[in-house]
């Protein structure tokens, strides 16, 4: 089982913009109900794409100059980033199938 990695502002140039692989990042809280929602949804995601997508979550409170960097201004915000460039993104708790159809355009 291929669970999503936590990613810092120390880290995020190496995990997400370097990948070799489109990678979905989900930024979120721990004090956040819908993060909460949409978690296990993104490790389902993660599961599912082992071998073609790096799945990472960055915890907005502890990292705030990356969510900063690309402006999150509400959580859960979901992005995808492909070739080390933000692709698209997905803001609120979605079902899983939105999230799916949205990754699925950049594999």
């Amino acid at each position: 089982m291929a669970a999503a990695a936590e990613v810092t502002d120390s880290t995020f140039d190496t995990e997400v913009i370097q990948s070799g692989v489109p990678v979905l990042v989900d930024f979120w809280a721990p004090w956040c109900g819908p993060c909460r929602m949409v978690a296990p949804v993104v490790e389902e995601i993660a599961d599912q794409f082992a071998e073609q997508v790096k799945v990472v979550k960055v915890n907005t409170d502890d990292n705030p100059s990356i969510a900063s960097k690309y402006g999150i201004r509400s959580i859960p915000t979901l992005m995808i980033f492909k070739d080390g460039q933000r692709v698209d993104m997905v803001v609120g708790a979605v079902p899983k199938a939105t999230l799916v159809n949205t990754l699925e355009k950049y594999l």
